[in-house]
């Protein structure tokens, strides 16, 4: 899965010299030269020898190839058979404990002269010889670790250690040649955080990283030792699965994934909650090449996304494949504007008291010429990264106000429109002025619109924000936070800001009738809420038990499945009209009653 603990530290923390020791018999410094060149012609592999004195402590070196060379002259024997090898060996030679490190010892050696290198150096304990190390096995070591050190760096994530996407590919395709061989099966799990960028955002990219190496390692505990779980870049995560029986088996890990996410994450004294989407896909029967395997399990994680996050899908025949080839989309993004390629959808929220509507949200859809429609998962990054956010956020605005005032005219009740409001276009000097613009071309009333932020804009530049929410809060614009809880989460930030509603992120109202967590944390959001004045919405409401929990828990408006998907303007017309006339004949009956 991830590279060996020992493995990572070995190249983070250098070894002992201990690593390349060779005990060699020393010599003493008072035995002749004869005996010791015996040694030497018996020993042909051996490169020096130690000499040390009657305590056992080192006193210099003999090199092989210096030592031989002068007994190998004529008449040497006879000159010097019975001289001590004290006056041969080389003196001062490098001394060094056992408990040193290479990378120590080989800045000893550059800063005392290379040839060192060649006739090695001594290692000892408490000061006595305990063996000698050769410099040609040092320099190899040296290699060997710095390229340990370049394969860790190119095919391992700096930031958590888990395989990055060129090792990860790797792997996929060797596990894929396993399987054919095998006919076995490959599993795949594409895994994207929820909501990412607002941690980023509200709490800096350090705060982020640490969630990222936190989520790595929950990532890492719920698999096995043979799968393998990769970063592929920001918040994306993958994994492979090998010999997997079948697709429940892949079910049963995904639901081990999201559970292990439940518990809130403590990052920096700060308690978190985070949520995550999963897709999946299947060698061979969802594909036959990695890429293609990566693309289907990528489609069916947006599937999983767009269905309300915080789950998982499988791919299945039909889900739209989306490429990855970012730079395309960013040049046809830049021409989507002027092509009138955008069209506003509208999720309608309801009431928890009553049922009836009070409002709806406008959301962004594209129609790609190619692509068909995308959801904004799959283009509002890379117009953020771009900077086309404003222009299409001015858009946005102004469409969702024509619209709410083409419904007017054509004799509809008005309603609450939300529009959401993107960081960019929020800090833009000029954006207060846009709002107003709008809204006195449209004729619409202000008190109609409302602007969804999210909580990172509150935690930069406070005394502007301030400035800029109160501007709009005197124009009579409402204002709300969106995705609340998955951010900085506190709410006593928010006595500054002229702030009317909170939106409970969806992953807190999944299921939410049988997560206690869940449940308190939303019950004790609408408890500080209610001291404030503040109305609460819960989204990506999809069941009659979240209907009726986030209502126990003191939310006084749903959005979600469970009324309406997202609609396109003439058919939320038409489900509004449906929608009335069902609840008004409803009443009609109980009144009856």
């Amino acid at each position: 899965m991830t590279l060996p603990t020992a493995q990572i530290s070995n190249m983070n923390q250098s070894p002992t010299v201990k690593l390349l020791m060779r005990h060699v018999q020393p010599s003493h410094e008072n035995d002749a030269c004869l005996s010791v060149l015996e040694i030497f012609q018996e020993n042909p592999n051996l490169f020096a020898i130690p000499v040390v004195n009657s305590a056992g402590t080192p006193v210099g070196i003999v090199d092989r190839h210096l030592f031989v060379e002068t007994f190998i002259k004529p008449y040497t024997r006879e000159l010097y058979a019975k001289r001590k090898i004290s006056e041969f060996m080389v003196e001062n030679p490098i001394v060094v404990d056992m408990g040193t490190t290479i990378d120590d010892v080989s800045k000893i050696i550059i800063d005392a002269g290379m040839q060192h290198m060649v006739i090695g150096f001594i290692i000892t304990q408490n000061g006595l010889y305990v063996g000698l190390a050769n410099g040609h096995d040092l320099l190899n070591e040296i290699m060997q670790r710095k390229q340990e050190g370049l394969f860790y760096l190119a095919h391992y994530d700096q930031l958590t250690n888990l395989p990055n996407r060129l090792l990860f590919m790797d792997r996929l395709t060797r596990a894929l040649g396993d399987a054919l061989r095998k006919k076995s099966s490959v599993g795949l799990l594409f895994i994207d955080l929820d909501n990412f960028k607002n941690f980023n955002d509200s709490m800096g990219h350090g705060f982020g990283d640490q969630i990222l190496i936190a989520v790595a390692n929950r990532l890492t505990g719920c698999a096995r030792e043979i799968d393998t779980v990769a970063r592929l870049s920001g918040d994306e995560f993958i994994m492979i699965i090998e010999d997997i029986e079948n697709q429940n088996a892949l079910e049963t890990l995904c639901e081990r994934i999201l559970d292990s996410m439940k518990s809130p994450w403590e990052v920096m004294g700060r308690n978190v909650f985070l949520t995550a989407s999963i897709g999946t896909s299947m060698f061979p029967k969802d594909a036959s090449e990695p890429s293609e395997l990566i693309l289907k399990a990528d489609a069916a994680m947006y599937e999983a996304k767009r269905g309300g996050r915080n789950a998982y899908m499988h791919y299945v025949e039909g889900m739209r494949l989306y490429s990855m080839d970012k730079m395309t989309l960013e040049n046809d993004l830049r021409l989507a504007i002027e092509r009138n390629e955008f069209q506003l959808f509208y999720q309608p929220q309801v009431s928890v008291d009553n049922g009836s509507i009070i409002g709806m949200e406008a959301l962004i859809r594209w129609n790609h010429p190619e692509r068909g429609l995308l959801t904004p998962i799959h283009f509002i990054e890379i117009a953020e990264k771009t900077g086309l956010i404003i222009a299409i956020g001015k858009w946005v605005v102004k469409e969702a106000c024509q619209q709410h005032q083409r419904w007017i005219w054509a004799g509809n009740n008005p309603l609450r429109i939300s529009v959401n409001i993107s960081p960019l276009q929020f800090y833009q000097t000029s954006f207060c002025e846009d709002i107003r613009s709008v809204l006195a071309e449209t004729g619409m009333e202000p008190s109609h619109l409302e602007l969804e932020l999210t909580e990172g804009m509150f935690m930069h530049n406070i005394d502007n924000v301030v400035k800029v929410l109160n501007e709009l809060h005197d124009l009579g614009v409402l204002l709300a936070i969106d995705d609340f809880g998955t951010g900085y989460s506190n709410l006593s930030y928010l006595k500054r800001f002229p702030i009317d509603r909170l939106k409970i992120d969806q992953s807190f109202v999944r299921g939410i009738e049988s997560e206690t967590t869940n449940m308190e944390i939303v019950r004790t959001i609408s408890n500080l809420a209610k001291t404030m004045s503040l109305e609460l919405v819960a989204e990506g409401v999809e069941t009659a038990d979240e209907m009726n929990t986030v209502g126990d828990c003191g939310c006084d408006f749903m959005q979600g499945y469970k009324f309406s998907k997202p609609l396109s303007s003439d058919d939320f017309l038409l489900w509004r009209n449906e929608y009335e006339t069902k609840r008004e004949s409803q009443h009609i009956q109980l009144q009856a009653i």
